[in-house]
Order: structure tokens, then C-alpha cells, then sequence
């Protein structure tokens, strides 16, 4: 399904329209439309550079403050480490700031507009679009950091607010899927170029990270809240038995004694 949305996206402008910028629809109007002047080499670079730093310092953080963390429970804390920044910082930047997108030139602006290139709406304030990232950005970027705190100090709220997150990062990916999906083979409206690079890796790879790893995070948080509340009950029936064994019991004579 994905590789013939991909292959219908038409490749040429439509006759009669000229093309001032390189996003789908062509016909799309961009306001004060300003073309990158970082090199895509110079883009991916700088990106992953701060990554690197997000997750060096994440590390750093989680071995020196919790040294008997487990080492899964290490990789968690990156997670939600790079994924707090990028909410809170990388799409709060689109949130503030969409009504200029097209003419941004600082690094996220440039970024932003490169990630276009397989998503135009982010050069629209496309309704959709600004609310989810909007909604990611002041909620599910402050909770990561919030999860951060949880895993190192094992919070009781760990495994709770865990799930809560990853739901929610799964429910925006999945709208957001979806809702080019509708308008793709409902409106044959397509918002990405024709290039296989820019569908696959930057639409679906990109964002099929924030479905692979929230899933696993959320499998993990059910299964463990229900381990929990089994031996919670487990304890309890064990407890009312004990109870009930213990009851005192009068003697033929009136006197009370304890079975």
C-alpha cells in the first residue's frame, strides 16, 4: 500500500503551473518562500551531533546518579531523553513559529523545511499538523523529562506515566499516518516529493520510531502493572486467609481462645 502511494505521487508539474519552490502540490503557495542555504550533509550532521550530545549526557546522568540501574533501564532513559528534546524543543519550534516556516533559515527552520520536502503541511500551518505537534510539544516532551526523573529514582508512577506517554506518541503517529493516507487516496492530495529517499526514510522510517519504540515501552508498562496488581492479589487472599484462621473462638466453658 505504502510503495503505491509512494509511486502515484506525480513527478512533473501540472501544465500551466510553475513550480517556485521544490514541495507537493507544486501548486502550493508558500509565504516569503526562502530555499535552504545549509547543505543536506550540513543538516544531518548538525542533527545528529546533538543527538549524540542528548544521549552522551543522558548516559552520563543515569550512571552517576543511579550507578545500579539496570542496563535496559539506562537505554529507556535515552529514550525519553532524545525524544523530550525533540518534542519539547524541535517541534515546539514548529508550533511557534509556523506561520514563518517557509522563510526560516536558522538550523530547525532549514531542518523543518528539509523534513518538507516529504511533508509539505509543515509549511502550511496545516491545521492537523499544528495541533499534534502542538499537543506533543507542551505535553508529551515536559513527560519524558517527568519519565527521566521516574526511572531513576524508581518512582511507584514509573510504569503508569510510561504508558501514558507511549500511548500517546503512538495515537499522534498513527493520525498522523492516517490523515495522509485519507487525503492521498480520498482528495488525491500528495504531500510528498516522488523520490522513494524522501517517502521512505524521512515519512515512514522517521516516523515509524515513534511506533516501534512506544509499543514496546507501552507492552512493557501493561505487563508489568499487571504482575503488580496479580501479587497484590496474591498478598490480599493470603492476608484475609491468615486472618480468618487467626479469628478467636469461645470453649465449651466460655472461655475465648485463638484457633
Amino acid at each position: 500500500m505504502f510503495s503505491r502511494w509512494a509511486s502515484q505521487a506525480p513527478s512533473t508539474p501540472l501544465p500551466g503551473l510553475k513550480a517556485l519552490h521544490p514541495y507537493f502540490p507544486v501548486e502550493t503557495e508558500l509565504v516569503n518562500f526562502i530555499a535552504n542555504d545549509m547543505t543536506l550533509f550540513q543538516l544531518l550532521a548538525a542533527f545528529g551531533s546533538g543527538c549524540a550530545v542528548i544521549l552522551s549526557a543522558a548516559w552520563l546522568l543515569a550512571s552517576n546518579v543511579s550507578p545500579r540501574l539496570k542496563t535496559r533501564d539506562k537505554f529507556v532513559v535515552l529514550w525519553f531523553c532524545l525524544t523530550g528534546a525533540i518534542h519539547l524543543f524541535f517541534e515546539g519550534y514548529f508550533a511557534y513559529n509556523h506561520t514563518r516556516m517557509g522563510s526560516a533559515q536558522d538550523l530547525f527552520g532549514q531542518l523543518w523545511k528539509e523534513y518538507a520536502l516529504s511533508d509539505s503541511r509543515y509549511l502550511t500551518s496545516d491545521p492537523f499538523v499544528l495541533c499534534m505537534e502542538t499537543i506533543t510539544a507542551l505535553f508529551w516532551g515536559p513527560l519524558s523529562f517527568v519519565m527521566v526523573y521516574f526511572i531513576i529514582t524508581s518512582h511507584p508512577l514509573r510504569y503508569p506515566l510510561q504508558a501514558v506517554v507511549s500511548l500517546g506518541q503512538m495515537y499522534g503517529d498513527v493520525l498522523y499516518y492516517a490523515t495522509c493516507m485519507f487525503d492521498h487516496y480520498y482528495k488525491s492530495q500528495t504531500y510528498c516529493r516522488p523520490e522513494a529517499y524522501y517517502f521512505w526514510f524521512y515519512f515512514f522510517f522517521m516516523n515509524f520510531i515513534w511506533i516501534v519504540i512506544p509499543g514496546a515501552l507501552l507492552s512493557e508498562s501493561l505487563t508489568t502493572t499487571a504482575r503488580a496488581f496479580k501479587a497484590l492479589d496474591r498478598i490480599s487472599h493470603s492476608v484475609q486467609g491468615n486472618g480468618s484462621l487467626s479469628k478467636p473462638k469461645a470453649t465449651a466453658n466460655g472461655d475465648i481462645k485463638r484457633a
